[in-house]
Formats: structure tokens, sequence, C-alpha cells
């Protein structure tokens, strides 16, 4: 109760904050205010040596500050959104990312060819690179990010906590160095004891980690880990350093000017993780009080004046429940999940990162950063499949369409038709949204996941969706463990296996009533329904439970009102577009009352329940059957009459192939190596082959003992989802 009342005074105290920049209207060509008075731009042209989402949102920030923008790309880019949004594009090289967005001498022609004065990295590839950096500044662009020495030192996790020790930043326990290779790392870990973490020296989002708990995970993981870093970052270099179990990643932006001048924003939380990598993320973090921040924020602030820090960055720590918290490293660029920092202050980050850049002095105090306003939460939406694991998946984009509305804002570099590419990150989106408080922003992030529709790829957005709905998290008692612990194997990921709340699932019921008497009335030529229907729905098609229920019209003098969280006034406004007509359906054990509220498509159903709005997705329709999406859970509701669901138990069951005598690749890729030769035996869980995509290695293992009857595919193959690699006898 003190922190709730603490902030509200604080709250109070404030001057009023208004809309986040990113919130407010854009027009693409609009000058920047000194540009339509007739003074200097910040700079001429800015190059963005990145791709996807994180160039187009940098790049967005300087057409409204009037810069021309210059976007880089790889021949799989060609037709990238980023590509088509800048006012100039340069190609830079073929898809491998080492040969083109890790290609410094192909981004220096870049820059020279086209007269650009600045270049932002963005993040990932070149942006925590020292020497690119300094050769940017030694081409005559301004580097839009922190010095060279800040880079180089900061940057490398070995040197950083050298610089953090030294400012007096609290440590994780461990082996500051660099490790020679896997058998010095063994001596490490031993030295240290385990569980310890393999981490790449140069790296970030998750690429070249692994955690090992004895010493077969360890020689293993290192080996992994060094290749991945390789891919990812052009450095294998690896450090060891002590395993926290059950923490909570915590983080602190900070932002400094040329001038000496250092603040810190107020802290992340970024505990819920998949691969080390985060997936959500939320500003403030429900563990942190103001004392605790306070005391991030000015270690932050050390360690960047240690180092003669200047531009964005980011300090993170790992925190304990206890609220101890650890220096864990510093990343020396703008972060993914920096548009829940400007949700909640205001500011633009990217703004801020090119007037610092053009020499100006922060514009911004610590006492305006204090006072934040309300609570914010980012999604980051991939293109992979929980249920295999997380691997990336790829595709087109055959149907996609972002949420919108009030505090909802998507940073994505897609649209409909996008190819997601096996070159590089599977990012899809960075789905944020923005409320008076953490249940505001949580259900505007419900409301926003259930109305995003992406079709042609896998994705982790029904995951995402259903993890809002744990009641730990709901709480916001989380670690970094909380995947692990809530969702412990691929089959609890699969959305198919996520559970619904008995209300959720009634719901569910409900509204499939609702579309297949909409379509009965379609095909009968239009019209309302006028009597009364009986029907059997089977959840989850042949062998599932069936529910028997009536749908009758409901008298509009009944009709249930909006409930105040739908904003009130939903009803008349679903009624002016296009709403259906309502309906009363039975369940065995409750009435719900049902309508479409109108402007839905064929993927997507906005309707009401008992007043309240609700998103249901269409996923595949048939006759009898429909895939639905309702709270990130899939399922397949069989609709029948009472005589037709009756006769469902003399049908034969459905035939399951048998997949356990092939070896499969999860995920589109390429074939790294292939380890068995026909007529071998092999026993479970010897390593068969190695698939790579988007920078990550995947080893395929044995699950029982057989004989190799044929291997299918060579090493240097592009394999696709399932296809066979091995047979066995």
């Amino acid at each position: 109760m003190r922190r709730r009342g603490l902030h509200a005074l604080l709250q109070l105290a404030s001057v009023a904050v208004p809309p986040p920049l990113w919130a407010r209207p854009f027009t693409a060509s609009a000058p920047c205010a000194a540009a339509a008075a007739g003074g200097p731009r910040l700079f001429r042209k800015l190059l963005v040596a990145n791709r996807g989402e994180i160039a187009v949102r940098v790049m967005r920030t300087a057409k409204r500050l009037g810069i021309p923008t210059v976007a880089v790309y790889s021949s799989a880019d060609a037709a990238a959104v980023h590509a088509r949004f800048a006012d100039e594009a340069v190609c830079i090289g073929p898809p491998p990312s080492t040969a083109s967005y890790l290609n410094a001498e192909a981004i220096l022609e870049a820059v020279r060819k086209t007269g650009a004065d600045a270049v932002h990295p963005g993040y990932g590839f070149l942006s925590e690179n020292a020497a690119f950096a300094k050769a940017v500044e030694g081409a005559g662009a301004a580097w839009v990010g922190p010095p060279e020495f800040a880079v180089e030192k900061m940057g490398d996790k070995v040197e950083s906590k050298k610089f953090a020790a030294a400012a007096t930043v609290n440590t994780i326990p461990g082996w500051a160095g660099v490790t020679r290779d896997a058998e010095h790392a063994l001596e490490v870990a031993t030295d240290i004891g385990f569980p310890v973490m393999i981490k790449a020296s140069a790296g970030g989002g998750g690429k070249g980690m692994r955690v090992a708990w004895d010493e077969r995970q360890l020689r293993e993981g290192y080996e992994l880990a060094t290749q991945e870093a390789a891919s990812a970052f052009g450095d294998s270099r690896m450090l060891i350093e002590k395993f926290i179990e059950h923490p909570r990643h915590v983080e602190i932006q900070v932002l400094g000017d040329k001038h000496g001048n250092v603040v810190y924003f107020p802290e992340r939380e970024c505990s819920i993780q998949r691969r080390n990598q985060k997936v959500i993320e939320e500003a403030p973090s429900p563990l942190v009080t103001p004392e605790m921040r306070q005391a991030m924020g000015e270690q932050a602030v050390a360690l960047c004046k240690a180092v003669g820090y200047h531009s964005a960055g980011t300090v993170e720590f790992l925190a304990n429940p206890q609220r101890q918290f650890y220096f864990l490293e510093m990343n020396t660029r703008l972060q993914v999940e920096h548009p829940i920092t400007e949700a909640i202050t205001g500011q633009d980050l990217v703004e801020h990162m090119l007037r610092v850049a053009a020499g100006e002095r922060l514009s911004i105090t610590q006492d305006q950063l204090l006072h934040f306003s309300g609570w914010a939460m980012e999604c980051r939406v991939y293109a992979e499949d929980p249920a295999r694991g997380f691997l990336p998946s790829i595709g087109r984009l055959q149907h996609y369409q972002e949420p919108q509305g009030p505090g909802v804002r998507c940073d994505s570099g897609v649209q409909e038709g996008s190819e997601i590419s096996m070159y590089y990150d599977p990012m899809i989106s960075k789905l944020v949204t923005h409320g008076p408080d953490r249940a505001g922003a949580l259900a505007g992030m419900r409301a926003a996941l259930d109305r995003y529709v992406i079709r042609g790829v896998q994705h982790n957005a029904p995951l995402l969706r259903s993890v809002l709905d744990v009641p730990e998290f709901v709480a916001g008692n989380i670690s970094t463990a909380f995947l692990k612990e809530h969702y412990p194997t691929p089959e609890a990921s699969a959305p198919d296996s996520l559970p619904l709340t008995p209300g959720q699932e009634d719901q569910l019921l409900a509204l499939t009533a609702m579309l297949w008497v909409g379509r009965q009335q379609r095909l009968a030529g239009g019209g309302t329904l006028q009597d009364e229907v009986q029907l059997v729905l089977t959840m989850g098609g042949h062998g599932g439970r069936q529910v028997p229920l009536t749908v009758r019209p409901a008298d509009p003098r009944f009709l249930p009102s909006p409930s105040p969280s739908s904003g009130g006034g939903a009803r008349a406004a679903a009624a002016g577009s296009g709403a259906g007509q309502g309906l009363e359906v039975q369940l065995p054990h409750r009435i719900l009352y049902v309508r479409d509220a109108g402007g839905s498509t064929a993927q997507l159903v906005r309707a009401e329940v008992d007043g309240a709005p609700v998103s249901l997705q269409v996923l595949a329709s048939g006759p009898r059957q429909l895939k639905l999406q309702h709270c990130g859970a899939h399922r397949l509701v069989q609709v029948d009459t009472p005589l037709s669901a009756s006769l469902q138990r003399h049908m034969p069951p459905p035939q399951v192939e048998d997949y356990s005598k092939t070896i499969r690749s999860p995920m589109p890729g390429t074939l790294v190596s292939v380890h068995v030769r026909p007529g071998q035996r092999v026993s479970a869980g010897d390593e068969v082959a190695v698939v790579e995509a988007m920078k990550m290695r995947n080893v395929l293992r044995c699950e029982l003992e057989g004989v190799v009857a044929g291997v299918e595919a060579a090493a240097g193959a592009v394999v696709g989802a399932d296809q066979v690699i091995v047979r066995f006898k």
C-alpha cells in the first residue's frame, strides 16, 4: 500500500504527461519545426544500418524530424517494407547476414554513395561493433550511438563487468575473462560450480547463450553457442558465469549527452523469456520500489559516467525476490523493448539519440523521468512454433492484420504478403499497450492479441495471449523460469493444448453457435432466426466432449448493456455498424447472450458476449467443423444436430501417422551436417544431424534405439519443415 500511495503522490505532483510521440498523428513528408522555420536539420541524410521493424521505427522519427532516410537491404529483402519505406535504398549483398548486414565495408560504401552524414545502427548486427562505429566516423558520418570506447568496453561482457566492479556496481558472482576453448570453459565451470551460463562475449538477444548443469551439457552447449555467436555477431568469444536460479530480469534505460549529462528512466521488467530471449516486457516492474529504482538508476548512471557514455543504452540487472540486484551486462544501443519506456514517459528515444549525436544537450531532467504516467506492456510476436520448441517458421504472410486503437502500438516491418526469411531473426512485430495502471495495460494487451490476425506462418501470439491469463503473471509473481515452469514441454505450448477457463470455453461455444446460425441464415437467403435450434457441439472433433445447447432469438428488451470496461456506448456503436441479431444461447449450466458486433471479416469475428466486446479468430471453416482461436487457445469444434451427434460413436477413429521411424527437420533451414550412415546402429540420444536457420543451430537426436535404413538429405541441402532426413528400419 505504501508503494501505491507514493506513486499516486508522484502522479499528483507531476505535470500532465502529453501523449507519447509515437501515439501522435504522423505524416512522413512533414518537416521538423526547425526546418519549417527555415532552421537547419539535425542531419542532411540518415542511413539506417539495419532491417525490419527497427529500421522502419528509426525512419519514422527521422521523417518526422524532416531528415531524409537511406535503407540498406540484402537481395532477400529487395521487396521488404523497410527498403520501400526509406527515401533511398541500397543493396549491400546476398542474403546471409555475414555477407550483407554484417558487411561493414558494403554499408560504408552505401554511406559514401548516398552522401549520408549520419548512421543509426538499430540493434543487433553491427550496432555494438566498435570497429564499425570508428569506421563510420572515419568516413565523415556521425555515429548515432555511444562513443567507440564505450561500445568496445560496455559492449563486451567481460570488459563491462570489470568496469562495473570498478564503479562499485553490484555484480554477479563468477569468473571475468574470455575462455580459450571448451576444456578451459570446463575448468572455469568446475571452479565456479554448476549450473553456469555460457554466454557470447559480444552477444545479445539470446544468441550464443546456453545454461549448463553438468559437464556434458557444457561441452555440447559451448560448441553450439560458439557457432551461433560466430554466425550472428562474427565473434565467437565465450565467457562463463554463475547461473542464478529463479531471477527476475530488470533493466534501466539510460541516456547521456556529449556534455557529461546522464539520466536514467523508469525500469523495465523483462523476465518472461524463452531461450534467454525476452518475449514479454513491461514498465515499470511489479517488483521494484521507488527506493530500489533509485539505487539501480544511480548505479547505472555511475557506470555510464565511468566509461564516458553518451546516447541511449541499457544497464541490465538480475534481481531476486528480496530485491537484491546484480549487474548482468550493458547494451550499448537501442533496446528492442524501448517502446514501453516511451509509452510511460512520453519521450522519443530515437529523437534523443539523433539530437545527442548532433551535439545537443539533453532536454529532459531526471525529475521529469521519474514522474511517469501509467503502465505499458510489450509482446514480441515471432514467426516461430512453440509446439516445436520455438523453432523458427518461414513463409509468406497470407493474411495479416495488426490491432489498432487507443493505447495500442504495433512496431513492425512487414505487411500482408511479406516473406519471413530463413536468414534473419523471425520477429514479426512488437505489440505495445499502454494503460492507466497494470490492469489496464494487461486488459489492452489481451484485447490486442485477440484481434491480431497472422496467417501463413506459425507464430507465438497464442502462447503470449495464454500467458496473460496465468494467475502468477496477473499477480506479477514471475521469474526468468516462468515459461519453463508453466509451459514445460513443447506440447504444453502448442495452441491446441493451451488452457481455457470454464467461462472462456462457454464463450467459445456460444460464439460457435452464433457463427453456425449466421451461416445457415445466409445459406437460406438472409433474414433472422425465428425459431429455436437444437445443436450439439463437440469440442476437439471426433471423440471429443459433446455439449448440447439451444439457440433462440433474444428479446432486445433483455439484451445486456455493455460492461463499464467496454468503454460505454459499445453496443450503440456496434448497432450502427452492421451489428448482427442478438441470440440467446442456453448451455447446460448457464445462458449467454451473443451478437456479431459488426466489422467482422472471414478471419476475425468481433462480437459481444453478455454485453462485453469479444474477438474470435476463424482459422479454418468446413461444412460441420470450425477451427477457432479464442483467448489464444485453438479449438476444433464440430456442429451437429442431436441425431447426427448420437451417431458419432459409431464412426471409426482417424488414422494417425507413425513418426517414430524417421528423423525430420523441425523447421525450414540448412542441413549443416549428418552424423549417421545407412546400416549404422544408433541409440536413444545419439546425435543424428544439425539444422541451422535464422542464426540458430538445432541438434536432432534419436529418440529410440534402431538401425539407419537410409539418409535422404545431404549436408548443405536446404530442407523444409517435416522433411525426412533419416529413416530407420
